[in-house]
């Protein structure tokens, strides 16, 4: 094995596997070129990550698969530490704080534009007829949904199962992947909600800190639970065996498997699972086959009874829209039946109704300031500015240099006098100089800002943004109610530009957007032939279509370090971080990010940010493990990760630095939404760039590759990548064979039903 130069000794790779300078490897090993490139190879990863939804986890719920349906327990919740499990920690009484945090402020935005949603769909007459030629269980169950959608029970011959009795009506579910409590102070249980929800989970052996989470179930919580033990499967963490024993010890032997109540609760905790993992639905059979996995001996009657309690809604798609209705009656016309919760159903379709009005309202005669906006600009910028022109809904993919193209669109817009901003993943994430005639910082923003009102032009007296363009950066990672928020905020007459590398890792949260936009066709699409430069973007572009290319890197842009298992990854990186790259490569450890594929393991963003702050930033951690001068992620909401420091800790929490702001967050939130930063996972890393990265990759974290998730991992870096390798031909196989795990969404046919594909 060759030592790299400047980057101090590299471990001796096994006998027999040695890989030499001139550039060839024996098997199992990465070709190292001039500076350790890789070469290409062929494999077969698995499941993902990344406490996100890279594609299916251990456990995911997967459309067609039973057995993955009915192991979902093994799902991590949200993008924090994940909350406690029934015997893992919660936090205090939920005491609230004298001003709401961010995340209280993004999720009050939401319910909002929610309400607002809700009142949209409100005004329509009523559904479409359609399905006049169904029959059998098909006609059943649209029957169902329009009973459904009537405040009727659905008939019980849907299922073949009598109408179960009538029941107290639970609260809304609260999400499982939403970090716990995230709700203003002004909300916030009371003393004694809490207090009573204590001793319900103390009588029946759960751990009495889920109290805070369990009383956001709402008023007379104590009561609830009680009455219906399986209610704590709405607390993030909390698994069905948890749950199952909770209620036995609560109802004795009233308590079985075929209970009512236990079956419509798996039900709704199986599609929180499906969500954590992408769907915003599931397929009939796969969710009936992961009740019967769970014991529910009639898993039917479980999903007609949580439909006829409105905690889940059925819908029945073609499978060709297009297709003609059937000339004969007693033909059926091919269909899909899926369940889903109401919160994703709205916001799809939601989304699909703004993208609609988008479109169409726009005025036909491009107005004069377009034209100039088209004019000012040249190459794929103003190839760009002309479909802008005259459209109102424009799809715009390209890789990082292709950023540069939607900022000039950006800076040509506001210096024609138009009301432009372009909102982002992560801070920072334009990446492109906006000095330029009309640009400026407060042209851009994120996307939390945007909806928040912490940043961008604000609103109008209807309450939509006061915008004439909209373009948003990081498209990828917009999941189905971000984007349908950001959508519903736009006045009609305004455009919209969706922006992003479809080769990354999708959206954390539910959905896939951009990719369902993308094979839609429904409005322009317009392509960027910047190219990345250098051996990294060489590098990325290759993985992009399949192939780990070797690439010269004279500058040691790519580096390959092999190790045996994951102590030595664990020592590597941080001789790297600390030492290697600052030595040879002149970033410091702070402009430094450490990805790997997940939390936990003995080379997972735990165990190297330990050692990370042992090395870079040691100290007694006496504030929940942290210690001013400490790099973080905060995550202030599912799906989204801020960067900073630790400031200073104090009665009011732990005071952060990120983005150039001040962040206070309260100390019973900060196990649930502050972890280390210096290592990360790919999802938490996505939108972001830093001048150096470090790609952790153990023996252990073969089965978490696809090629998103290594093309989102190695993009990250802008002048100098080191790869951490101990996953032999895994890595090459992965990049070559693992695409995404298929995500189950319902926006593409909402999208053909309402508008026409485009030429």
């Amino acid at each position: 094995m060759s030592t790299e130069p400047g980057l101090g000794d590299t471990p001796e790779a096994d006998e027999g596997e040695g890989t030499t300078a001139g550039g060839t490897a024996g098997a199992g090993d990465l070709t190292t070129g001039a500076s350790g490139s890789p070469t290409a190879g062929a494999d077969s990863g698995g499941h993902v990550d990344d406490g996100g939804a890279d594609g299916a986890r251990d456990g995911e719920v997967t459309p067609g698969s039973a057995e993955a349906a009915g192991s979902t327990e093994a799902a991590g919740s949200g993008s924090g530490d994940g909350a406690a499990a029934a015997g893992a920690g919660g936090s205090g009484d939920g005491g609230g704080t004298a001003q709401p945090s961010e995340a209280a402020a993004e999720l009050a935005a939401q319910r909002v534009e929610r309400e607002r949603i809700a009142r949209r769909k409100a005004e329509k007459t009523g559904p479409v007829e359609s399905g006049s030629k169904l029959s059998g269980k098909a006609a059943d169950l649209l029957a169902a949904i329009r009973a459904v959608e009537g405040g009727e029970k659905p008939a019980a011959a849907v299922f073949g199962d009598p109408e179960p009795a009538p029941r107290r009506a639970a609260p809304a579910p609260e999400p499982v992947r939403r970090p716990q409590p995230a709700a203003p102070a002004a909300v916030a249980p009371a003393t004694e909600t809490v207090a009573a929800v204590r001793r319900v989970l103390a009588d029946g052996g759960a751990p009495e800190s889920l109290a805070p989470q369990a009383a956001a179930l709402g008023q007379g919580a104590d009561v609830l639970l009680r009455e219906d033990p399986w209610q704590l499967l709405r607390v993030s963490g909390v698994r069905p065996d948890q749950a199952d024993g909770f209620a036995r010890a609560l109802l004795g032997a009233e308590c079985g498997p075929d209970d009512e109540r236990r079956g419509r609760a798996l039900t709704g905790w199986l599609l929180e699972q499906a969500a954590l993992a992408g769907h915003t639905a599931l397929e009939m059979p796969a969710l009936v086959a992961a009740l019967a996995q769970r014991a529910v001996p009639d898993p039917d009657a479980a999903v007609q009874s949580a439909l006829t309690e409105g905690e889940a809604l059925v819908f029945q798609d073609a499978l060709d829209p297009g297709a003609p209705e059937p000339e004969d009656d007693e033909e059926e016309r091919p269909v899909r039946v899926l369940v889903g919760l109401e919160r994703y159903a709205m916001a799809e379709e939601s989304l699909a109704d703004g993208l609609a009005r988008l479109v169409n309202s726009l005025a036909k005669d491009a107005p004069q300031p377009w034209d100039a906006v088209a004019a000012a600009t040249s190459g794929g910028a103003a190839e760009l500015a002309r479909a802008v022109a005259g459209h109102g809904l424009v799809l715009h993919t390209g890789g990082e240099a292709a950023r540069a193209e939607p900022a000039a669109l950006l800076a040509a817009a506001r210096a024609a006098g138009l009301r432009a901003f372009a909102a982002t993943h992560a801070p920072g994430g334009l990446r492109q100089p906006t000095a330029a005639p009309g640009g400026g910082a407060e042209a851009v923003g994120t996307v939390a800002g945007l909806l928040t009102g912490a940043e961008g032009p604000g609103r109008d007296a209807e309450g939509a943004l006061d915008l004439d363009l909209l373009i948003v950066l990081d498209a990828p990672q917009l999941d189905v109610e971000s984007a349908a928020m950001v959508v519903e905020a736009l006045p009609d007459g305004a455009r919209l530009v969706l922006s992003g590398d479809p080769a990354v890792l999708w959206s954390a949260g539910p959905g896939r957007v951009f990719a369902d936009l993308l094979a839609a066709r429904v409005c322009p699409q317009i392509a960027s032939r910047t190219p990345d430069p250098g051996p990294l973007g060489e590098l990325v572009s290759g993985i992009g279509v399949g192939e780990l290319l070797q690439v010269d890197a004279p500058g040691k842009e790519v580096v390959i370090v092999p190790v045996r298992d994951a102590g030595e990854a664990v020592h590597r990186t941080v001789q790297l971080v600390a030492d290697s790259v600052p030595r040879a490569i002149g970033v410091p450890a702070e402009q430094t990010v450490v990805i790997t594929p997940g939390h936990g393991g003995a080379a997972g963003t735990r165990a190297l940010n330990t050692a990370l702050k042992e090395r870079l930033n040691p100290g007694p951690g006496r504030f929940g493990g942290f210690d001013p001068g400490d790099r973080i992620a905060y995550s202030p909401a599912p799906g989204r990760t801020v960067p900073g420091r630790v400031v200073k800790a104090d009665g009011d929490g732990l005071h952060l630095s990120c983005a150039g702001g001040p962040v206070t967050v309260p100390r019973e939130h900060v196990e649930q939404s502050v972890r280390h930063g210096w290592a990360l996972t790919a999802h938490q890393a996505a939108g972001g760039r830093w001048p150096a990265a470090v790609v952790v990759l153990p023996g252990d974290a073969a089965q978490s590759l696809s090629r998103p998730w290594v093309y989102t991992a190695f993009s990250r870096a802008e002048r100098h990548l080191s790869v951490v390798h101990g996953v032999e031909q895994a890595l090459p196989r992965a990049v070559a064979e693992t695409l995404p795990k298929p995500r189950t969404t319902r926006l593409p046919l909402l999208l053909t039903t309402q508008v026409p594909t485009a030429g």
